[in-house]
């Protein structure tokens, strides 16, 4: 995108009234490896539109990011005046073995900085891998439900339920959905975003 396109799009972006839902997180808000335009993000911004919600969706996710990446993010995030953030940080902490304490510590930044700013947060759980053991898993997994417990967040149980699963609509990684998969988890995350948005 050339300076001219960017100094467009975010004329645009400043034009457009209505209230902002950032999608805050990894590879897995950023679509990775999926096509263009189909990332969850870009699913959920049609489900709001055909639901007749005038809401935009801005998509804040950056592959390979782990929760300290999120909170060096921050200040971006805030530039876009988000009524609601959609945050879904942890999993590449939790695949590379990160201290759980260190994650649970940073995701409870972000929540602080982005609940002070006014915006709601609805939470995205997730989980790891069996090869990493259940002490580990169970760890892991428990942050979420601590997080949205103590500060009384909406929160996504698993944000790939029905799909991490189903292989036809996970990429070959055995990570990511594919386009097919992606259009799955933003039905799953308008079922929770949606009281949010009264």
């Amino acid at each position: 995108m050339s300076a001219g396109q960017t100094s467009k799009a975010s004329r645009n972006a400043a034009a457009d009234k209505r209230p902002v839902i950032v999608a805050f997180g990894d590879s897995l808000t950023a679509g990775f490896g999926a096509e263009p335009g189909s990332s969850y993000a870009d699913f959920l911004q049609k489900d709001l539109d055909r639901a007749g919600l005038r809401w935009r969706v801005v998509n804040a996710g950056v592959s390979g990011d782990t929760t300290t990446d999120g909170v060096n993010r921050l200040s971006e995030v805030l530039e876009h005046k988000p009524a609601v953030v959609i945050l879904e940080f942890g999993g590449n902490d939790g695949l590379r073995g990160l201290p759980l304490e260190t994650t649970q510590a940073n995701l409870d930044r972000m929540v602080v900085a982005l609940r002070g700013s006014g915006a709601s947060v609805l939470l995205a759980g997730m989980t790891l891998p069996p090869n990493y053991g259940p002490e580990y898993i169970h760890g892991f997994e428990q942050i979420y439900s601590k997080l949205a417990a103590k500060y009384k967040l909406a929160r996504i149980p698993f944000l790939l339920e029905g799909v991490a699963l189903d292989r036809g609509l996970m990429q070959r990684d055995g990570m990511h959905p594919t386009a097919k998969g992606n259009e799955r988890v933003a039905e799953t995350v308008m079922k929770y975003l949606r009281p949010l948005l009264r």
